[in-house]
């Protein structure tokens, strides 16, 4: 995570400030922050314990304006479609029929911001796929997303291009976003600023909760 990014104004991404964002709709979309990425599994991200803690901020100023994301696995592999059946045959102690439904729920301390923060299920990488997510924002008028959560490289990417491709303003908060991989965390980040920068935003919180006023 030593890359230094940078925007399209030639400047280091980390070094920008954020827009102030009190004149738009924004929304806080925190995507995947569960057990089964937290714990002891194959599927652990080592440091979402360190980026929980900010991650949790943000959600508690902004609870009636964050949706949480859960990734829910299909029953089995012979109820997934496509490529996702091969996926869940590789990793079959994740379907429903043999995890514990434990490791779905979403980590205590965001957990205990439901309400007034919704909870979103979401078969696949994507929040918008499968979901009304893109019509029960577009009910509260959002133009702005927020996103945080696991992983940076996998559900996020997918969660941010989604939103890019429907027209969200898209901030992403650096300190809030984490990976098993540093590698590919660290490339999408370079990727995000240098090609993207008239439709993604990189931050860190501090300069975030500034410019997003709590209601």
């Amino acid at each position: 995570m030593s890359e230094v990014t940078m925007g399209k104004d030639g400047r280091p991404a980390q070094e920008r400030e954020c827009p102030d964002l009190s004149g738009r709709t924004v929304a806080h979309l925190c995507i995947d922050m569960q057990k089964m990425f937290a714990e002891d599994t194959d599927w652990r991200t080592p440091w979402m314990d360190r980026v929980l803690p900010v991650v949790e901020d943000i959600a508690r100023r902004h609870a009636a304006e964050t949706v949480f994301t859960r990734f829910i696995p299909p029953s089995s592999p012979e109820q997934a479609e496509g490529s996702w059946r091969a996926y869940f045959e590789r990793w079959r102690d994740f379907t429903l029929d043999r995890i514990d439904p434990e490791l779905l729920k979403l980590l205590d301390p965001l957990a205990r911001l439901t309400p007034p923060a919704t909870v979103l299920d979401k078969p696949g990488y994507s929040p918008f796929h499968g979901t009304r997510l893109h019509e029960q924002l577009r009910e509260r008028g959002v133009d702005t997303l927020v996103i945080t959560g696991a992983e940076t490289d996998m559900c996020v990417a997918a969660a941010v291009l989604s939103a890019v491709e429907r027209g969200y303003f898209v901030v992403l908060v650096k300190d809030a976003l984490c990976s098993s991989s540093d590698d590919t965390h660290d490339a999408l980040i370079k990727l995000y600023a240098q090609r993207f920068g008239q439709q993604i935003f990189l931050t860190t919180a501090e300069p975030l909760l500034a410019a997003w006023p709590e209601r």
